[in-house]
């Protein structure tokens, strides 16, 4: 199977061009925070059985409630059995058009985030433009693929600033000897430097961070409804999450977690119930 979706030529151009014309619509709007978390990650943890920990995230504050009693939460279990393709006969489609921007490195106390301060670009899933704003790393993944959690996952956040929704665009990684993401190779020295500082510390990255790198050779994605998976666990989001899985060495997966102030091994939400959600096979054109 070809890694994107193999439409006539013309078809492929003219969506491209589309998603450049929305991106570039978008990047007029005034720029919106991306409020996908709480302000204060301090406010939970990811250490089972604590007071704190994901099973009472939903129990610490009122408008987290969703995180205990919402029906569309992620991470969920995925397949990579063929029924999905059987369930969605014909492919939904998503347009990718990232391109480098101006980033800044911030230590969220649970993460690592790269926010973008220029304009990445973004994607189209079902017509609809999402600009790239940020992305982080869980590890282990948080997503499972056949029952495995891999070593690590990045989030790629997007808002349509058309309605305010949110899409997510997750990749897979598994540690691979001699292996090295080029991405984390380039803000590793950002990342040592936020190390251990307090929450929300940041630095700016002096060069332009390529979103392009981290999906590059990504063109088939699990896809469907769910939810944030920090609080408050908003739901309503599009995930669309890479079949492929790409490799990093395990010293660039401890930096991540190292780097951070939480004391946790590992900042992953446990898996949710799919709650009979059906979930598609989606195809990318390449980048522009």
């Amino acid at each position: 199977m070809r890694e994107c979706l193999s439409s006539s030529s013309n078809d492929a151009k003219h969506a491209i061009a589309t998603v450049s014309i929305l991106l570039l619509l978008l990047g007029s709007i005034r720029h919106a925070r991306a409020q996908q978390e709480t302000d204060d990650e301090m406010e939970f943890s990811y250490r089972r059985g604590d007071d704190d920990g994901p099973e009472r995230w939903g129990q610490i504050r009122r408008d987290w409630a969703t995180c205990s009693y919402g029906r569309r939460q992620s991470p969920i279990h995925l397949s990579s059995a063929g029924d999905y393709s059987h369930r969605r006969r014909i492919p939904g489609r998503i347009v990718r058009s990232y391109r480098p921007a101006a980033a800044a490195l911030v230590n969220r106390g649970h993460d690592i985030m790269v926010r973008f301060e220029g304009e990445a670009g973004g994607v189209v899933v079902d017509g609809v433009a999402y600009r790239l704003r940020q992305m982080h790393w869980h590890s282990p993944s948080e997503h499972a693929v056949d029952g495995r959690r891999y070593d690590l996952e990045l989030h790629m956040l997007h808002q349509s600033e058309t309605n305010g929704r949110y899409a997510v665009v997750a990749q897979l990684f598994e540690v691979g000897r001699h292996h090295r993401d080029a991405t984390l190779d380039t803000l590793e020295p950002y990342i040592r430097r936020v190390a251990k500082k307090r929450k929300g510390h940041e630095v700016e990255i002096e060069d332009e961070v390529d979103p392009r790198w981290p999906v590059g050779g990504s063109g088939v994605y699990y896809r469907y409804k769910g939810s944030f998976t920090t609080p408050p666990c908003t739901e309503g989001i599009t995930w669309a999450v890479a079949r492929n899985v790409r490799r990093v060495s395990r010293e660039q997966v401890e930096l991540l977690r190292e780097a951070v102030h939480d004391g946790a091994r590992r900042n992953a939400r446990p898996l949710q119930e799919a709650n009979g959600r059906a979930v598609g096979v989606y195809y990318c054109w390449p980048n522009s």
